[in-house]
This record gives structure tokens, sequence and C-alpha cells, in this order.
């Protein structure tokens, strides 16, 4: 098995690398799909938020209004803080499980946003960043998923610098182009990960 943590900042494309992984074969362990999982109602994790973040932070139907969350950790280091206190065990947890499930020559990938924030790049066998320029990722955020620049910002500025990321890069994909420049380099990172599960 190979342990490959993939990460990369907001808006640089890691879910597009992702999918493209996942249909060569990867398993993908995705921590922001977890995330929302282990928040679900009824969980012992939305419970924790509740008493955390008080009953505001609910949508009418009793799920996690994430955006209001959002709105209220990525302008307070302390409250992303105390939310990621929350999440981030709960997430390791099932990370770990699905981990275990796959077979012993699986090309195991978690898709981990906040891979460089917190230190993770030691838990994998290499470390692949799909790397953007801070223009590009403002651009998709602004344009493609319709995030008020200001908001993007604050986004972008809560994650570690491009540089961070670099530094504990093994493997680097540039996504500032095209999506058609993507799918090769892709292809040639997934045949990299292969000859090294033998």
């Amino acid at each position: 098995m190979v342990k490959v943590g993939l990460t990369g900042g907001i808006g640089a494309g890691k879910s597009e690398v992702s999918r493209l992984l996942a249909s060569y074969g990867a398993v993908i362990v995705d921590a922001d799909k977890i995330a929302r999982e282990v928040v679900e109602p009824g969980t012992p994790g939305l419970a924790a938020v509740i008493a955390e973040f008080g009953e505001d932070v609910l949508s009418a139907d009793g799920t996690l209004d994430r955006p209001k969350l959002g709105t209220i950790v990525f302008t307070d280091p302390q409250k992303l803080q105390a939310l990621n206190a929350i999440v981030h065990p709960l997430v390791g947890a099932r990370s770990a499980e699905l981990e275990a499930a796959a077979g012993p020559d699986s090309v195991v990938v978690h898709d981990v946003p906040l891979l460089t924030e917190n230190g993770l790049a030691p838990l994998y066998d290499l470390v692949v960043v799909v790397d953007a320029t801070p223009d590009t990722q403002l651009d998709r955020l602004v344009r493609l998923r319709g995030m008020a620049e200001s908001e993007a910002k604050a986004r972008m500025e809560a994650q570690a610098s491009r540089e961070k990321r670099l530094a504990i890069a093994d493997l680097v994909i540039d996504n500032d182009g095209p999506l058609e420049a993507l799918e090769p380099q892709v292809r040639k990172v997934w045949q990299n990960l292969r000859d090294r599960t033998g």
C-alpha cells in the first residue's frame, strides 16, 4: 500500500485531481467529505459543535449551517482552532478505518485540504501538492464558486502559504492552466504511484 497525502490551496483544483486519481483506481479518503459526515444530525460531532458555538449554527432542518459556521471561524483564529479540535480527531479516526479497509496493493490517497497547516506530511509515504498562483485561486473562487472577493481572500489567508505547501511536496501538479493540461500530469503522477506499489 502506498499512502499519499494530496493537498492544495482553496481553488487550486485539488478536487479535480482527486476525481481523476479515483477514476484510475486510487482509493480516495476525502477529509472534507468525512468532516461533513462526522457533524451530521445525531452525531457526537454535531453535539460538540453546538455545545461550542450554540444553536445559531444550525439550519432550520437541524443540519449544520456550514456557510454560517465558516463565516464565524474564518475570521477568528481561536474559533477555528476550537472547531478543528472537535472535528479533526473524528476525521482522523474515520480516515484510519477507510485506509484499513483498502487492499495491500492499493494506492490510498488522503485528500486533505489542511495537510500543511496541521503538520500531517509525516503520516504519508509521499505528499502531492496541487499548485496554482494566488491570482488563479482567487479568480476561480470568485468566478466559479460565486464567492465575494473579500470572503475568498479571507479563506485563502486562513490557509498555509503557497511556499509552505510547496516545501512539503514530493510531487507537484501545476494547475495554473486549462483543465486539458491537468490530465496528462495526473496520469504521470498515477503511474509514479503505481510503480511504488510494485
